[in-house]
């Protein structure tokens, strides 16, 4: 996560933590991710999919509108993510009844079954991954970030 010479002494030491602590957040979700893509990918799911239906439980019969911005991606990126997941029996795409141009996401009874039967094995092996830190680190870390993500949403 270093930074050139001429990079720090412009920067300052602040600013420069500032810098690393965002590559290390890079670094270490795209990690995370790939982790969690290797649970998946024996039965053909990837973390981008899994998260994409967590979003539609967790808002309901959200519009594909509705769940491109909370995922943070296009709605182009976002209907392709949901295709797929269509395609594999885990989310229905379907007309909004009242306005047909709006496409709603529900999630399927085959989607909620593959979810009861793993992801509390999903759950344990993700906080493992935070086994090194004590409980109130780990509070403390949530916290932090939580705040950096609020932040975020404004700009």
């Amino acid at each position: 996560m270093g930074l050139t010479p001429d990079d720090e002494a412009r920067l300052g030491p602040d600013r420069a933590t500032r810098i690393r602590t965002f590559r290390l957040v890079l670094s270490l979700a795209q990690r995370m991710r790939n982790l969690m893509d290797a649970r998946l990918r024996e039965d053909g799911l990837t973390t981008q999919q899994a998260a994409l239906i967590t979003i539609v439980d967790a808002m309901g019969e959200p519009s594909l509108s509705e769940v491109a911005r909370e995922f943070g991606t296009t709605h182009q990126n976002a209907r392709q993510v949901a295709d797929s997941l269509e395609r594999k029996g885990f989310l229905r795409i379907v007309a909004d009844p009242r306005d047909a141009r709006v496409r709603r996401l529900h999630t399927t009874e085959r989607s909620h079954a593959y979810w009861r039967q793993r992801s509390a094995a999903d759950q344990d092996h993700v906080a493992e991954w935070f086994d090194d830190l004590t409980p109130e680190e780990v509070a403390t870390l949530f916290a932090l970030l939580d705040r950096v993500s609020r932040s975020l949403l404004e700009i």
